[in-house]
């Protein structure tokens, strides 16, 4: 079965809609926009035509929204409310814990609990098992291993079989992933080590509060085009949730700001 032909079923499996998703993302951005989101909508309008099914609120919904709009953009997290994906995985994209990126990131630095600086199949897997849990639900151990690699195949998009906080920060909503704005800043891991230690002015190892706001103020004035200033105490709020206790180190900043390994 094509992708075209899964936007027919009355519902979408798991495998299924990482197919579609990997069908139309065609530049593997992590994101549908451009030509991309217009060949998605028409394709699913003539998909439910030909299975003879209507367009669910939902799809009608989007296709207002995005259907003339030439500057759309969509990420995972949004096509998963249109399709009628199975229920169960579903939830990932639904979970009330990730609304926001401060919420991402605290659940970010529960589950990278070895602070290595990515997520692993196993740390995955029990993140995805308590997003269940706390939904209620309980699946079989075959299930949640079978979405654990779906998931991974989904958002990782450098294929080294774990994920970095840019590729589980798909699991947000566009408007939230302020990550995607911090993409266009990073530095190498020279550059980001003489940045940390400008900042870090009282040398103690570590950039409190005070120094992250100094820090981001000068790149919003050196980024206009990527970052707006008017959204500084989002940013550091969410970065600062990555912190022990006001205690922001070098390899948790590293994560928002170096290209690099450091």
């Amino acid at each position: 079965m094509t992708a075209e032909t899964h936007l027919q079923c009355v519902e979408i499996s798991a495998a299924q809609f990482f197919e579609i998703w990997h069908h139309y993302d065609s530049d593997g951005n992590g994101y549908m926009d451009g030509k991309e989101l217009q060949n998605f909508i028409q394709e699913l309008q003539q998909a439910r035509k030909k299975a003879g099914l209507d367009l669910t609120p939902e799809m009608k919904a989007f296709v207002e929204q995005y259907g003339k709009a030439t500057d759309g953009k969509i990420g995972i997290v949004e096509l998963a409310q249109v399709l009628p994906t199975e229920e169960n995985f579903l939830l990932f994209f639904r979970c009330q814990q990730l609304k926001s990126s401060e919420d991402f990131m605290q659940t970010w630095r529960k589950y990278d609990s070895d602070h290595s600086g990515f997520i692993d199949s196993e740390e995955l897997k029990s993140f995805l098992k308590d997003l269940l849990q706390k939904a209620n639900k309980q699946i079989e151990d075959s299930k949640l291993t079978e979405y654990t690699e779906i998931m991974l195949r989904m958002f990782d998009a450098n294929n080294d079989g774990k994920l970095e906080l840019t590729e589980l920060a798909r699991l947000l909503p566009v408007q939230e992933n302020f990550l995607i704005k911090f993409q266009g800043v990073k530095m190498c891991a020279k550059e980001f080590n003489k940045a940390f230690e400008m900042y870090d002015q009282d040398g103690n190892g570590y950039i409190d509060e005070n120094e992250l706001d100094a820090l981001l103020k000068d790149l919003c004035e050196k980024n206009k085009k990527e970052l707006d200033i008017n959204n500084l105490a989002t940013y550091k709020k969410s970065i600062m949730a990555l912190s022990d206790g006001g205690k922001l180190y070098r390899a948790e900043l590293a994560l928002i700001l170096c290209a690099e390994e450091n």
